[in-house]
């Protein structure tokens, strides 16, 4: 197996380190993994002057599978945008034809006094939200800042084609047959032909999976409804803008961001890996980041693309056993448990493994 590891910026090359840990112990036990590592986002443009540099793409597409950890940083945002270190994370989505992003957030009982919710809206929450990751306003032309009238305007394009829908729906219906056989579309069709088209096309693959009850929910509903009561979902199916919103919202419930692992997948399940959050440029090279969400992206990475689900329990097995011993990030610290650093969490999970 050979994995590309795309540290990036800011917090990115610490967190990425620890999960590289996880990797290594698995190594040393035998299994066959090859590593290399290549710089993207603002470690890109600092590179080779660009945010996805021609190297860092051919490594990623002969790879087996992608570690990525966070992009981004206040020193690059003078630049013009093709340049900045969030083309270079759109790109590697775009080259790879990475369509379904896959968001879990799971409450893990010791953490439900870390949520901003009451323990009890949110004890037992188990949910997946997936997100379609290559269309939609992110991606759609014409877009651009140009004057009308002598005054600038901003302008993009949300636009699904009919195939980019009926794709992610096929993996969100597959998802919920292993799950709660419960899925709930979000979109905006009262408002939106591009969510009217997204509404039909569910309705439409629905039918292959007369076994999963499918639902419809308008995203300002969703936002809502995830705050009063995010256990009425199971699995959640959403285009690009709505799923970016909703999942860090959802993240929140689980008592931090830097909980939250996620999986990019293409249509063989070649995916790329990285927490939810991005780079944290205030606490970068302080050592304190959460690594957890990047550890169970690495548990998600042998889930769905190499199948290994005895490992990928053992990885998530491990995490959950560092929570139960009291050990804690500042992230999602309380009193009378452990506040560890960024390297001794991840010190702690590769000795419960």
């Amino acid at each position: 197996m050979k994995i590309a590891v795309l540290p990036g910026d800011g917090i990115g090359p610490e967190i990425v380190a620890q999960a590289v840990k996880v990797l290594d112990v698995l190594r040393a036990e035998g299994a066959k993994i090859e590593m290399e590592t290549a710089p993207i986002g603002g470690a890109g443009y600092d590179a080779a002057g660009d945010p996805l540099p021609d190297a860092t793409l051919k490594l990623a597409r002969a790879a087996d599978a992608v570690l990525l950890g966070a992009v981004g940083g206040p020193q690059y945002d003078a630049l013009d945008r093709p340049l900045r270190p969030e083309r270079g994370l759109l790109r590697i989505r775009k080259e790879l034809n990475l369509f379904a992003n896959l968001r879990p957030a799971l409450l893990y009982p010791e953490l439900a006094s870390a949520s901003s919710l009451k323990p009890d809206v949110v004890s037992g929450l188990d949910l997946m939200i997936v997100r379609e990751l290559t269309g939609d306003v992110y991606f759609g032309q014409p877009r651009g800042i140009e004057v009308r009238n002598g005054e600038r305007v901003g302008f993009n394009t949300m636009l699904y084609s009919e195939s980019e829908v009926r794709r992610v729906a096929h993996v969100a219906f597959g998802i919920a047959m292993k799950r709660g056989r419960k899925l709930c579309s979000v979109e905006k069709a009262n408002v939106l032909e591009c969510s009217e088209l997204w509404k039909e096309v569910m309705i439409e693959v629905s039918k292959d999976y007369p076994e999963v009850e499918l639902s419809h929910m308008y995203v300002d509903n969703a936002a809502m409804q995830l705050i009063r009561a995010p256990k009425q979902f199971d699995t959640m199916v959403t285009g690009n803008i709505f799923g970016d919103i909703l999942s860090d919202a959802a993240s929140m419930l689980s008592g931090s961001i830097g909980m939250l692992p996620s999986a990019s997948l293409d249509e063989n399940n070649k995916g790329m890996y990285e927490p939810i959050h991005g780079s944290a440029p205030d606490i970068a090279g302080k050592n304190m980041a959460n690594p957890l969400a990047t550890i169970l992206s690495v548990a998600m990475m042998y889930r769905y693309t190499l199948a290994d689900l005895a490992t990928a329990d053992r990885i998530e097995n491990a995490v959950k056993k560092v929570i139960s011993q009291g050990y804690r990030t500042s992230d999602i610290w309380t009193d009378g448990t452990q506040k560890v650093s960024c390297s001794e969490m991840g010190d702690a999970v590769v000795k419960a493994i």
